[in-house]
């Protein structure tokens, strides 16, 4: 016979060659500038991430916004505030576009700086000068005072929340010329200088009045202005009967800690909250944001509440799609996935890991896909029996307590091939770091895995969700293959696409394309 390693079957020669080394030092293939770029808009974060520093990461973006034609890049900035709903890697995009194309930046502007935090936020990753000007610069400038001056009262005493830098530094910088004698005496009052008191809103005369005394019920005032003073029990509960469904999840604890939920009503207003579909949508939850919320809730927290952030789980899923077909998904619990999926940031590291999205992703698909195949991966299949009946967030940390090992994505599809199963849709979650299994030459082992398996199915799809910004993938893509980044929520209507036939892999892609600004 000849020599097997030299006379590969065709299916094998077919498939691409490798053109990369991922983070791992595994063979993969690379992203093109657009598709790794709107990977980073929609995953980077700029933590510490276990394959790459902040700064790797920086680098890396900024290459890849150098590299794109400017309306891209405006446009993928618009795509990661919006549908991904990230803050640093927008703001970091805009800059770059500031100094590449000033009148798409002016138009890009007001999508990506839609509240006070992304303004701080811009102002903040311009004046770095890590984007090529340490300066803001008149374009900038004008948008950024315009911003201050369409915005509403309460806008402002959001943005007034925060430091480096402050609102009150970036009204020095850029001048804003307020329209009315109000918004004089609010621009003073944000500085420290003197201001007609009678002149300033409602809920700032309010809580200066609160303030000196402590008295009477808090005013109408973001959050973070209330806790500089000491609150009774009676006041803390007030504010938790208004909070906005944000800030009721991230406080819950608080809440739990000032005697807040030993008040019956206080409970049932506070679970009501949290289950409310219309307040879920209202606040675009990620639902990795409710893991953190029921990752960290006290054990002493009324079951009622638990319950609503189970709740909560099901509707901010609902995008979730029941695919036609047979259904294998696959989350990687490989120890490169035990990192937050944010970043390692000092003093604001998140509670939730990669494994934790992954375990996520697979338990809400699994929710309304019951007859899935689960196959967790690390350097081999984890095996591991889930109830489908089961909420999301009770099987998500089922899966996330499995694996720990080397990363080997050929393995679920090899467990595919070998025991002859031929699912219509096969769904990959991971950091895409593979560099276990057997040595190949030319393609990836994952690559010649799903050959195998599409020989089988030709029907069969396979999509990859990368929830890191490494920019490199083991299967690339082709009319089967769709390769998407992110975890919010909007990846489960990219999947259901893709599965129907309504959408080809170079859509993802092509909806930042099609954004007009």
């Amino acid at each position: 016979m000849a020599n097997k390693s030299v006379f590969a079957p065709m299916t094998g020669r077919l498939l691409p060659r490798v053109d990369a080394v991922n983070r791992a030092g595994g063979a993969a293939y690379a992203h093109d500038a657009r598709h790794a770029l709107a990977q980073a808009a929609m995953t980077g974060t700029f933590g510490q991430l276990f394959y790459s520093t902040p700064e790797e990461e920086l680098a890396r973006a900024l290459a890849l916004a150098e590299t794109v034609e400017p309306a891209f890049l405006a446009c993928t900035a618009v795509h990661g505030r919006e549908a991904g709903h990230m803050k640093d890697m927008p703001a970091v995009l805009l800059a770059v576009l500031s100094r590449r194309d000033p009148v798409l930046f002016s138009h890009a502007f007001r999508r990506v700086v839609n509240d006070g935090k992304m303004l701080r936020t811009f102002v903040q990753v311009m004046r770095s000068g890590r984007t090529g000007r340490k300066s803001l610069g008149a374009r900038p400038k004008a948008c950024v005072a315009d911003w201050l001056n369409r915005a509403s009262d309460r806008a402002l005493l959001q943005a007034n929340v925060g430091n480096a830098p402050a609102l009150a530094d970036v009204i020095r910088m850029v001048h804003p010329k307020p329209a009315s004698a109000e918004r004089r005496a609010l621009y003073a009052w944000i500085l420290g200088k003197p201001c007609e008191a009678r002149l300033l809103p409602r809920a700032v005369q309010d809580w200066i009045g609160f303030k000196a005394t402590g008295e009477g019920p808090p005013p109408d005032v973001p959050f973070q202005m209330l806790t500089q003073a000491p609150l009774s029990a009676d006041q803390w509960a007030a504010i938790a009967e208004r909070a906005s469904w944000q800030m009721l999840r991230m406080n819950l604890n608080a809440f739990l800690r000032h005697g807040v939920f030993e008040r019956p009503e206080a409970v049932r207003r506070a679970a009501e909250t949290l289950r409310d579909p219309e307040r879920i949508g209202k606040a675009k939850v990620l639902p990795y944001q409710l893991m953190v919320a029921a990752k960290t809730v006290s054990s002493e927290m009324p079951r009622e509440i638990v319950e609503a952030l189970h709740d909560a789980m099901e509707i901010a899923t609902g995008a979730v799609p029941a695919v036609r077909g047979r259904v294998a998904i696959c989350p990687d619990v490989s120890g490169s996935m035990s990192g937050p999926v944010t970043g390692w940031r000092k003093g604001a590291t998140t509670a939730v890991r990669c494994v934790d999205v992954a375990a996520l992703v697979t338990a809400a698909l699994m929710r309304r896909n019951p007859q899935a195949e689960v196959l967790p991966f690390d350097h081999r299949v984890v095996d591991l029996r889930l109830e489908p009946r089961d909420t999301i967030l009770t099987n998500a940390q089922a899966l996330a307590e499995v694996g720990g090992g080397g990363t080997n994505l050929a393995a679920p599809l090899a467990r595919l091939n070998e025991t002859g199963a031929r699912p219509d849709l096969v769904v990959i979650v991971s950091d895409n770091q593979s560099w276990m299994g057997p040595m190949t030459h030319g393609a990836t082992q994952a690559a010649k895995e799903w050959e195998m398996l599409k020989t089988a199915n030709p029907r069969a799809k396979l999509i990859c969700l990368d929830i890191a910004p490494y920019g490199t993938t083991q299967v690339p893509e082709r009319e089967d293959v769709l390769n998407i980044g992110g975890f919010s929520d909007r990846v489960f209507g990219q999947i259901a696409d893709f599965a129907e036939g309504r959408t080809g892999p170079a859509h993802w892609v092509g909806e930042i394309e099609e954004i007009e600004l």
